[in-house]
């Protein structure tokens, strides 16, 4: 389902060479790495923020390497959520369908249905200023389903949340991952996140990224912060 296929990417002294993997569909892969390694630099080159110098990416099949993101049918979610700061919660998940110019009714159902799954259903009009951390996760979240993607990608969703709130947003993430039959694409520097979250494992180190057989033979935590405890949904 994706697939990165020789990539090259240098910005000053940076550089990523001839990175290869693939992501079966269906399933949960987490991208593993110290800070700094160029993990955010692969998403956004998925995503379609950024071209690489070299290289395909591939959706389902299709190349899209040249294609704007919202031709990609991807989902994503940045670290920081990044909502919009005058948008209220309504609108931050109807967002991608109003793009699309979908019917309003069509907006107000999906948005009703991600905000009840999601547990925000009563937060539709409140602002990003009035939520926690946790809550704006949950709505970042949405957002990126809103469109029914094929993929979704996010960027250490749960490295900003406390202990309790990684926890339910990682069974959240696990269990909305398999109902909606999404594939998905996790970035962390947690080994503990990966083990309890991750069908499938890769490391990006020196600028290449290899399949990871055990997530046991990893560092226990790459940047030495402390390894959430995430229950299996």
């Amino acid at each position: 389902m994706i697939q990165l296929d020789s990539i090259a990417w240098r910005a000053g002294s940076f550089r990523l060479e001839n990175v290869s993997f693939t992501v079966p569909s269906g399933r949960y892969a987490v991208l593993m790495g110290r800070t700094g390694c160029g993990k955010t630099t692969l998403i956004e080159i998925i995503c379609g923020l950024r071209t690489p110098r070299a290289g395909r990416v591939i959706i389902a099949g299709r190349d899209v390497t040249h294609e704007p993101p919202a031709a990609r049918g991807i989902g994503y979610v940045p670290q920081d959520g990044a909502l919009f700061p005058t948008f209220t919660v309504r609108e931050q998940i109807g967002f991608a369908l109003r793009l699309r110019k979908r019917p309003a009714d069509e907006i107000a159902g999906r948005v009703a249905s991600l905000a009840d799954e999601l547990g925000v259903a009563h937060l539709l009009d409140r602002l990003p200023q009035n939520l926690s951390g946790g809550e704006r996760q949950r709505v970042a979240l949405g957002r990126a389903l809103a469109a029914k993607p094929k993929v979704l990608l996010l960027d250490e969703p749960l490295s900003a949340l406390d202990e309790e709130l990684r926890d339910d947003l990682a069974a959240l993430l696990k269990r909305v991952q398999r109902e909606h039959g999404i594939t998905a694409l996790h970035i962390t520097h947690s080994r503990a996140e990966s083990a309890a979250l991750a069908d499938v494992v890769f490391r990006l180190s020196d600028g290449r990224v290899c399949e990871v057989p055990s997530v046991a033979d990893e560092p226990e935590d790459f940047d030495g912060s402390e390894a959430p405890r995430v229950p299996q949904p």
